[in-house]
């Protein structure tokens, strides 16, 4: 079944256009890292798999990776006006003020409206979420949305079971006002939170990052395959009718149990966690640009995309992948 067999295809949707990514230049090594920590490279892939991370150094900020992530978003997306943008971060610049209207003016929008979302790792689908509502709603035709974090600065840096895997990044996304029958339209985003959980991950500021790696795991898969099953039915998919299975990549532990929770095989699952770790609100639409870039990830596959973060939040979606640059 696609996208355009489920009643209401022509209703008002928000649809892909466009796809971005931005990793910093400074790749660190599990050899990196076992130089100065009491860990070992066996012990960060047996438990992550994660082999490396990028870094970024005090000369790049979120806002800097998050304005490369658009412009190269923009750069394959059609001519558009854009008319709102939306960046979700958990490691913004500065508490005040918030870096999305920033990152538009860099990219000579001054004037539309551009705000900050947090929620954690899957700050992205929530962003995306009020993206749709705005053209859904008629406020706005075209909305930029971008992850962007460095999550590299909330661990303590000794910490050597935290410290291995956050790496830092940005992903962008185009948004046009469509149809829900084309492809690259959103289907219904199935969101959720847990606040009495939230001491599982917290960080009071940069170098205090606390995780609960046995909670964290188990909230993660249960929330992860519950809501990813339910954005699935929204569309009336079943689980066989997913191409390209795309979770949050917090760890490679974690993406592979949701997999199985929800019986996707291997070759259907993208990932690229061994190489740039957990990126937070970046991770799925890094991982995204990266996979279209080699063709893992091909126009009219059906995608299903989840992530859980912090707060506890979690959520899901889906669409047709649309023929993208």
């Amino acid at each position: 079944m696609t996208a355009r067999d489920v009643p209401g295809a022509q209703a008002r949707a928000a649809v892909v256009c466009g796809i971005g990514a931005a990793l910093p230049p400074v790749v660190v090594s599990n050899a990196d890292l076992t130089a100065r920590l009491d860990t070992t490279d066996e012990w960060i892939r047996s438990r992550t798999g994660i082999a490396q991370r990028h870094i970024a150094g005090a000369d790049l900020s979120t806002e800097d990776l998050a304005v490369q992530a658009a412009a190269q978003a923009l750069a394959g997306s059609p001519p558009v006006a854009l008319q709102a943008l939306v960046v979700a971060t958990t490691t913004p610049d500065r508490c005040c003020p918030a870096t999305a209207p920033a990152v538009a003016s860099r990219l000579g929008l001054t004037g539309i409206p551009a705000y900050d979302l947090a929620a954690g790792c899957t700050g992205f689908l929530y962003a995306l979420a009020t993206a749709a509502g705005l053209i859904t709603a008629g406020t706005a035709q075209t909305v930029l949305v971008i992850g962007a974090d460095r999550l590299s600065c909330l661990p303590d840096p000794e910490d050597r079971t935290t410290v291995p895997l956050f790496g830092d990044a940005a992903g962008a996304m185009v948004l046009r006002g469509g149809s829900a029958g084309e492809d690259g339209a959103l289907g219904p985003m199935v969101l959720g939170s847990d606040g009495t959980c939230a001491d599982l991950i917290q960080a009071s500021h940069p170098g205090a990052l606390h995780m609960e790696g046995a909670g964290v795991f188990r909230h993660a898969v249960e929330h992860m395959a519950a809501v990813s099953l339910v954005a699935a039915r929204a569309v009336g998919w079943d689980v066989e009718d997913v191409d390209r299975l795309v979770s949050h990549q917090a760890n490679a532990r974690i993406t592979g149990f949701v997999a199985r929770q929800l019986g996707v095989p291997e070759e259907r699952q993208l990932s690229n966690v061994e190489h740039v770790g957990n990126t937070g609100a970046a991770s799925i639409p890094l991982l995204l640009a990266q996979a279209t870039a080699d063709r893992r990830l091909k126009a009219r596959h059906r995608v299903l995309l989840t992530a859980f973060g912090a707060g506890l939040t979690w959520g899901a979606t889906t669409l047709t992948w649309p023929d993208l640059p």
